[in-house]
């Protein structure tokens, strides 16, 4: 089989192994929400996969639910459940109108009732509302996606500005119960941080969100300041959370893929989260190393690249950092390399990533593309696009990270 096809199958059992619906019944097993109301309420990329499973196993003990999900990532309809698209990764009127009806849902509860609440990554973005004007959080997301700041950094200060964000609406549900069952899209499965922790007490400090609008030169309004410099709840009573995956899972599934493909695989890390070139070029760096060894290999690597946009192209994090990699394994014989987005969407492109392998720059040097200057327009789309180099899967249901791999075939 060619290294393209490996890829393709590495890729879709990495993103099988990490699809929800195991998880959420596995955490709901055992699970005894009492007699009261059971009302669901599912944010994130996943949320539409994960509320199916829960429905599944639950069917009619779910009294009604809200599902806030991305736009394209709905499946069709689900009993009882009402089911909301909005924007991301920048929230729009969509997402707020949202997050209205799922306030609305768990206004008026009682202690005997209890919420059940599904949270994925994406859910900063399309579970919003704002303590500023539109614009102004608007501007702000679209300052943060920009400057390279990471997820975390990103979160700090996005809870800070919400009414939902850092444990608040947990505090809305009070005095229901809150049962919460996250799948993990942060490195580390930080519960305060994944979605902005909208029912997890909050462990960052006004300090260090002022540290970041320094850090990167954040143009922030005196309201916004203010904000910043106000904690979220430290302390919450009324919240059980179980995690049920995370990118762990999808290395694991392409070691194994690997393994039956004929590689030896190398889990190198799953906490990746430096800038997307630089984890480009030094895989690109391990290719050369051992091409010589006479070894079919595949190099794994989890986690979450960051991209400081300068130019004006289009491209995603995946993208990038497979094309950083073109340039290094070009002299080299059967290497290749792929990043996705487990999510299925790179960036704000409809690709899932980008698959480069030795002869990439030749295709790209035939059809006049220069690898720098893509790199320094940020234009990783187009330059992947001219050479059959992107990777499309389609919204996957699920969105724990990314995986890059490097394969040397012998």
């Amino acid at each position: 089989m060619s290294l393209r096809t490996d890829a393709q199958r590495i890729i879709d059992a990495a993103i099988t192994a990490a699809l929800p619906d195991t998880a959420v019944k596995k955490a709901l097993t055992g699970a005894d929400f009492g007699k009261g109301k059971l009302i669901l309420v599912a944010i994130g990329k996943a949320a539409w996969s994960m509320s199916k499973a829960a429905s599944e196993f639950l069917g009619d003990r779910i009294s009604e639910g809200v599902v806030i999900t991305k736009y394209g990532h709905s499946q069709g309809d689900l009993p009882k459940i009402r089911i909301f698209e909005a924007g991301h990764p920048v929230p729009d009127a969509n997402s707020f109108s949202a997050t209205a009806e799922a306030i609305k849902l768990v206004k008026d509860l009682t202690a005997e009732d209890t919420v059940l609440f599904l949270i994925s990554g994406g859910g900063s973005a399309l579970f919003e509302k704002p303590l500023v004007a539109d614009e102004v959080l608007k501007d702000l997301t679209e300052q943060l996606l920009a400057c390279g700041a990471n997820i975390t950094e990103i979160n700090t200060i996005r809870k800070r500005l919400s009414a939902v964000k850092g444990g608040k609406f947990a505090k809305l549900c009070e005095p229901a119960k809150v049962f919460s069952i996250v799948l993990s899209d942060i490195i580390g499965d930080p519960l305060d941080m994944i979605a902005s922790g909208p029912a997890y007490p909050d462990s960052s400090t006004s300090a260090e969100a002022l540290a970041i609008v320094q850090k990167y030169g954040l143009r922030i309004t005196e309201e916004v300041e203010r904000l910043l410099r106000i904690d979220p709840p430290t302390a919450l009573e009324n919240v059980t959370t179980k995690i049920t995956g995370s990118v762990r899972q999808l290395c694991l599934a392409a070691e194994k893929t690997c393994r039956e493909l004929g590689y030896t695989p190398i889990i190198l890390t799953d906490s990746l989260t430096c800038e997307a070139r630089e984890a480009g070029s030094f895989l690109a760096a391990i290719a050369r190393y051992h091409a010589d060894t006479g070894q079919s290999l595949a190099f794994i690597a989890g986690g979450e690249t960051v991209v400081h946009v300068k130019g004006q192209g289009k491209g995603g994090r995946n993208q990038e950092l497979a094309l950083a990699a073109a340039e290094g394994i070009s002299n080299l014989d059967r290497v290749a390399l792929f990043s996705v987005g487990s999510d299925g969407t790179d960036g704000p492109t409809d690709a899932a990533g980008g698959y480069v392998d030795n002869d990439t720059k030749r295709k790209l040097g035939e059809v006049g593309i220069s690898i720098h200057q893509a790199l320094e327009n940020n234009d990783s789309y187009h330059a992947l696009k001219a050479v059959d180099g992107l990777i499309f899967t389609g919204p996957t249901g699920t969105n724990v990270n990314d995986l890059s791999v490097l394969l040397i075939k012998r």
